[in-house]
């Protein structure tokens, strides 16, 4: 099969519903050529109608980043599940989440428990997984891009989740000072927002609109994942063999667009 992803395999992480980033992401790369293996977490049969939407049929595989076991096997389980000279050349970053009271303008009042979950799950994450693949990858090397909301100012209501993703902003510099002399890359697409389920669960999301529909110069919509899942999948291919540590935007301009 033709594509910039020819002849890879990715692992994808994060594809929840047929809205998420994480989601076109997996179904381009299969457009472009590439095998996609998909982890889930919790709701696994949801998961698995959901891939049933893809191109081609996708191998699933239960991930808890917070959970020691499930990340020290998923090397394995990968070799179970497509064979035993399995590789990944590409590995997509979509995880996320910040208990409900470190959202939504409670920044002063957040205890340390709820940070230090946002913190775990969607930043100390990128390094967990990096690992959990790297014996996968280090033979022939490969791309790790991970989904960032863009951290270099304070938004409304994302509080710990804001300082979480500035936590991931640095985690992927150092995970790619770290993997590059294996020939690893690694690389954020910081994208505009999406109406994901994730989004869902952030009081005051649409505040959001008002700020793309006046600042992006080239014009956002909140419905369409696509440009993202784009950015994700040129990052995966070799058309960047020397990007690493960098942060792309998808955002239709509005982090380079003042008030």
């Amino acid at each position: 099969m033709s594509g910039i992803l020819a002849g890879k395999r990715v692992l994808v992480t994060g594809v929840l519903m047929e809205s998420s980033i994480a989601f076109h992401a997996a179904r381009l790369a299969q457009e472009q050529g590439a095998e996609v293996v998909l982890t889930g977490y919790g709701r696994l049969s949801l998961v698995e109608r959901i891939a049933k939407r893809l191109p081609r049929p996708a191998p699933l595989i239960e991930l808890d980043v917070q959970d020691r076991g499930h990340l020290d096997s998923l090397a394995d389980r990968i070799r179970e599940s497509v064979g035993q000279d399995a590789r990944l050349d590409g590995v997509v970053h979509s995880i996320a989440f910040a208990p409900q009271d470190a959202l939504g303008g409670n920044f002063l009042e957040t205890g340390w428990d709820s940070v230090a979950t946002a913190v775990e799950v969607s930043a100390y994450s990128l390094k967990a997984l990096a690992v959990a693949c790297l014996p996968l990858m280090e033979e022939r090397g490969g791309s790790i891009v991970g989904l960032d909301f863009d951290a270099q100012t304070a938004w409304p209501a994302y509080d710990w989740m804001g300082v979480a993703k500035a936590a991931l902003e640095s985690t992927s510099r150092y995970v790619a000072r770290d993997l590059g002399p294996r020939g690893i890359r690694c690389n954020l697409v910081a994208a505009g927002p999406v109406k994901t389920m994730a989004a869902k669960s952030i009081p005051g999301f649409e505040t959001f609109r008002e700020v793309w529909n006046t600042r992006s110069p080239i014009g956002w919509d909140l419905s369409d994942p696509e440009p993202a899942a784009r950015g994700v999948v040129a990052l995966l291919s070799d058309w960047f063999p020397r990007t690493t540590g960098e942060i792309v935007h998808v955002d239709g301009g509005v982090h380079a667009i003042g008030a």
